[in-house]
């Protein structure tokens, strides 16, 4: 399928077919900041559904009626029932119970003192005393008026001792709770599967041929998500509207599709919620560390959340990767399915992150066979936007150590390459070009000088310029150009010889397709090229954050997944990650360890992101910037001080003593001492050693700034 020049670099020309790609959608209309775009309503063709329905797949017309009552960040909202926010104070079960017991026997003692004389014959004088002397010679009326009145008696004092013995807390904590089902709190407005909002736009038969298709099964929640999704930008965009109901006329459940015609992901490992956009991870345990309100509750992460960024951080193992990595990367699948995402996922070759046919592309860095690759400079033609992303990824872990203290130096060294270089070709510098540039090859300089002094105009003089100046920066002994020739030597091997072209030869992807629902794998090769795969991971989020800070449509949400983010985080990209909450965009950095970042850079990560997630299994260095992060709160502390009794009086000693023979122990006085203290939500010890495995501690802030403390979410259920 060709692309049609989506993952084209500017400049180049698109390359003939037989790549697997999805085609360049048509623009789409603008919607209000958070909502993605109206897809395309001209699709070739119906789609068909996927040859086999996932196990997670939900029958539509009874997904649609479940409530989703607005709920706390990270909260489940499919069939959310809210909880106190502090735990009742009950009776324990066990005291309760032997409450009952005591009070039940105690009333039936004294009812057997009663019937059998033990207490006089008082009790029946209100009998006497209220039912005349002429039923007392009519023996069958005055024993049905004598039993009536045993019988009112006995049930009065069943009914006093069954409440002294708390029998009706009882009854409401278990019988009732088990007996009656639960039931499901009321829809409110319309039914959601009959879609009222088209009809009540006028477009009835739209409506019918779509909750028609609902209960027959054939419309899936994607369909749903994307529908719902276009018909708000119909809304938003009037004259779309004949399209919109012409395709869904024609097409049904099937219209307004992605550009790759599918309409599902062939498997699902984790359960979704398209409605609300969201993925359940996990459920908060049911742990005193966590609210009450939040405990046994669903967790579960959507676009809002996501676009604060999230930083996971764990051993290997632990399960960052199965338990959050995969089920975010296919939510973010779905969601572009829906015309609702775009996500990019980059992992180690092998790591099997997600199935080849879950994505619209995947790209095999330094694999042959791969159909595309990857834009070096991002499809930038400015040389210094570009120059700045690639020394980013060049020097962008070094900057601390560089004179001057950033990547400044580096970005200028390398625009006074790029521009000449530009000027004279029309495009960028491939890698073994910039190499001997940056190396200083007189051969490569003296012919790019010679070409531009052959040409006229202030462009070259100006060019000539920034050429001279980079001839005598490197003569000084702290020339910037030898390490960035060192680090690009990494990406100057036989294995990427196939990859970084920037002459138009082969199909290239560049981040700012973003602007596309596109689903993308970059699949990097860690185990042979360990450097070079570090230097590819830091130009793609330096790339990303650039793309996703200058859409101009920013509809769309765009997402950035490191499956590992170990040596790719930099003082520029800490920066640009607090940018990105703005831009409805976010990255989702997975770690080992905090060891894996610069020092000064530990803390302002934690500080950028709005999502943290601390794996079991984390070094207690690590759980201290974590605890230093969550910070303190306020809890009551109860002091208890046993003080042992002494007494000069005789009937107490041995009353004193007596207690001592029986029980062991000396009489004392209990004093409890109430106090509020502050102290750390997780301390470093806790989140070392405390969590247990298949657990973590997660903290949420979404784009509104609505945050949660750190709870420990079990992420096996």
């Amino acid at each position: 399928m060709d692309s049609e020049g989506t993952f084209d670099a500017r400049g180049t020309q698109p390359p003939g077919p037989g790549a697997h790609s999805v085609p360049q959608p048509p623009p789409v209309p603008a919607t209000p900041p958070g909502y993605p775009p109206a897809p395309s309503l001209h699709t070739p063709g119906i789609p068909a559904l996927p040859g086999h329905a996932p196990s997670t797949r939900p029958v539509i017309t009874e997904w649609l009626r479940i409530p989703r009552p607005a709920a706390d960040p990270g909260v489940w909202r499919l069939g959310h029932r809210a909880r106190p926010d502090e735990e009742p104070d009950e009776v324990p079960a066990r005291r309760l119970f032997a409450g009952a017991v005591i009070a039940l026997l105690t009333g039936w003692l004294l009812w057997s003192l009663l019937w059998n004389g033990y207490l006089g014959r008082y009790w029946i004088w209100p009998l006497l005393v209220l039912t005349p002397d002429s039923w007392r010679s009519d023996p069958p009326l005055w024993a049905t008026a004598s039993y009536t009145y045993y019988v009112l008696v006995g049930g009065g004092l069943l009914v006093f001792f069954a409440r002294i013995g708390s029998v009706p807390e009882i009854w409401r904590r278990y019988a009732r709770r088990s007996k009656q089902p639960r039931k499901q709190a009321p829809q409110t407005g319309p039914d959601l599967a009959e879609w009222p909002d088209l009809r009540a736009a006028g477009l009835t038969d739209a409506a019918h041929s779509l909750t028609e298709a609902a209960r027959t099964g054939a419309l899936g929640d994607v369909d749903y998500a994307r529908i719902r999704r276009a018909w708000q930008g119909v809304q938003s965009r009037p004259e779309l509207l004949p399209s919109f109901t012409d395709a869904v006329r024609r097409q049904g459940a099937a219209a307004c599709a992605h550009p790759s015609g599918l309409r599902d992901l062939p498997t699902r490992t984790a359960t979704h919620d398209l409605a609300t956009a969201q993925v359940r991870i996990g459920t908060a345990a049911d742990d005193r560390r966590n609210p009450y309100a939040r405990r046994t509750t669903g967790v579960a992460l959507d676009p809002s959340l996501l676009g604060t960024s999230l930083l996971a951080v764990g051993p290997s193992g632990c399960g960052k990767s199965v338990r959050l990595i995969r089920p975010v990367t296919e939510s973010l699948g779905l969601l572009a399915l829906a015309n609702r995402a775009a996500v990019v996922a980059v992992t180690a070759q092998g790591a099997q992150l997600a199935p080849d046919d879950a994505f619209d592309l995947v790209i095999a860095v330094g694999r042959p066979n791969s159909s595309h690759d990857l834009d070096l400079y991002g499809g930038s033609t400015d040389p210094d936007e570009a120059a700045r992303v690639l020394a980013e990824a060049l020097v962008g872990d070094l900057a601390a150590t560089l004179p001057g203290g950033d990547s400044r130096r580096a970005a200028t060294a390398l625009a006074q390459l790029m521009g000449p270089y530009h000027a004279l070709h029309g495009r960028f510098p491939a890698i073994p070009e910039l190499r001997e540039l940056l190396s200083g090859a007189p051969t490569a300089l003296d012919a790019l000088r010679s070409a531009l002094m052959a040409q006229s105009g202030p462009g070259a003089a100006a060019q000539l310029r920034e050429l001279d100046a980079r001839d005598r920066q490197s003569a000084r002994a702290d020339d910037i150009g030898v390490l960035l020739a060192e680090r690009i030597a990494f990406l100057d091997r036989p294995a990427f010889a196939s990859f970084f072209h920037t002459d138009g030869s082969s199909r290239q992807f560049s981040l700012r397709s973003i602007e596309h629902p596109l689903r993308v794998r970059i699949d990097l090769p860690e185990r042979g090229h360990a450097e070079a795969s570090r230097i590819i991971a830091r130009l793609l989020l330096a790339q990303f954050t650039e793309a996703a800070l200058n859409r101009s449509d920013r509809s769309l949400f765009a997402a950035l997944i490191l499956d590992d983010a170990t040596y790719t985080v930099t003082a520029d990209s800490v920066r640009a990650i607090q940018r990105l909450r703005s831009a409805n965009a976010g990255v989702v950095l997975s770690l080992r360890t905090l060891a894996d970042v610069p020092e000064p850079l530990r803390g302002p990560l934690l500080g950028a992101v709005g999502c943290r997630m601390a794996f079991a299994g984390l070094a207690p260095w690590d759980g201290g910037r974590f605890a230093e992060t969550w910070g303190t709160e306020w809890v009551q502390t109860r002091d208890v001080t046993n003080r042992q009794i002494i007494s000069d009086e005789p009937l107490t000693k041995a009353l004193h003593a007596m207690r001592r023979l029986v029980t062991g122990k000396a009489t004392t006085a209990e004093a409890i001492t109430v106090r509020e203290v502050e102290r750390a939500r997780w301390s470093a010890s806790d989140l070392a050693h405390a969590v247990p495995a298949g657990h973590a501690v997660l903290s949420l802030t979404n784009i509104s700034g609505e945050h949660t403390p750190p709870l420990l979410v079990d992420l096996r259920t």
